[in-house]
């Protein structure tokens, strides 16, 4: 087994709001090993990318413990996170919105050298422009703006400079899902083929269990700020355990014809995460839901090895989430 790289224990990150206290990720544990991507799905909302965010510490958990290579970052004060941040780095959801529009190309890929001080003016620019090559993307663009490009050029670029730093980890949150269909096909292939030269970690954050399946080793499922199953990408899609595992894949479509597959369809709203119901957050839209749901939450129990699942119909024991 791989050395881990990551690993995230009891993670919670809270919001206070006029409505009361928002628990966006409620008590979340994972490792990563080195070298693997661990996909992280749900719909929108439960808690996901948060998730990501805490867990590089672009914003800050409520509680919990965040080891990279065996260091917890929550510890670390300002400059010893920014010597850590050097290994960690995130590509974000709108290539757009995640760029600077009074930077050159040139610029905003750099920074990340200027703010470390690393090289001189000449060799930050070749760096830029060896960097630019290995997203595919041409060195003569190096001055243009973010504006004179399409969408997945942005996104080459988003992902130019998450490497600027040679990274060990990167966050991947949604990076394609603001793209046309034609392009994310190109930006995955990319991110897949620089795990492999690079020997990156990463992890892969979206709402398509179809672009989970083909990029991660292990798929971790949220629902309402926490993992409800946990196991290798293939497993998942073999055999899913929890009931919200088995709505989410029913609805990717078979592109064979006269192949059907039985629709799950959720009935009841996601509760809310200010006010989460007592026992299973997921007893008010489960099909299976037994009166013990109701009165106790399930733990995340291992039912096969490397498969864990919070759900009753798996496991008997009526132990505290």
């Amino acid at each position: 087994m791989s050395e881990t790289l990551l690993e995230v224990k009891n993670l919670k990150k809270f919001f206070h709001t006029k409505k009361g206290l928002l628990k966006a990720v409620n008590n979340v544990s994972f490792a990563i090993p080195r070298g693997e991507t661990l996909g992280i799905v749900g719909e929108s909302g439960c808690g996901k990318t948060t998730t990501g965010r805490a867990a590089i510490r672009l914003v800050e958990a409520t509680e919990g413990e965040i080891l990279f290579e065996g260091k917890n970052i929550r510890t670390l004060n300002h400059k010893g996170l920014l010597d850590i941040r050097k290994n960690m780095q995130i590509i974000f959801q709108d290539p757009f919105a995640s760029l600077n529009p009074r930077q050159a190309l040139n610029e905003i890929i750099g920074e990340p050298l200027e703010i470390y001080k690393i090289g001189s003016k000449a060799e930050r620019e070749e760096r830029v422009a060896s960097l630019m090559e290995l997203v595919g993307l041409s060195p003569r663009l190096m001055n243009a703006y973010p504006h004179e490009l399409d969408g997945g050029r942005r996104q080459r670029i988003g992902v130019a400079r998450a490497l600027c730093l040679n990274p060990k980890f990167i966050v991947c949150d949604e990076p394609v899902s603001a793209l046309d269909v034609s392009i994310q096909a190109q930006i995955l292939n990319l991110i897949q083929d620089l795990q492999d030269k690079l020997g990156l970690t990463y992890m892969f954050i979206s709402h398509d269990l179809s672009v989970v399946k083909h990029l991660s080793d292990r798929v971790a499922v949220m629902y309402l700020g926490k993992i409800v199953e946990i196991t290798r990408s293939s497993q998942i899609f073999k055999s899913p355990l929890h009931p919200y595992t088995q709505a989410l894949l029913s609805a990717i479509p078979i592109p064979k014809v006269n192949i059907k597959r039985e629709r799950i369809i959720l009935e009841g709203d996601v509760p809310s995460p200010v006010n989460p119901p007592d026992g299973c957050i997921f007893a008010g839209r489960c099909r299976h839901v037994m009166p013990k749901c109701r009165e106790k939450a399930p733990a995340l129990k291992q039912v096969s090895p490397g498969h864990e699942v919070k759900c009753y119909l798996h496991h008997d024991e009526s132990a505290e989430a």
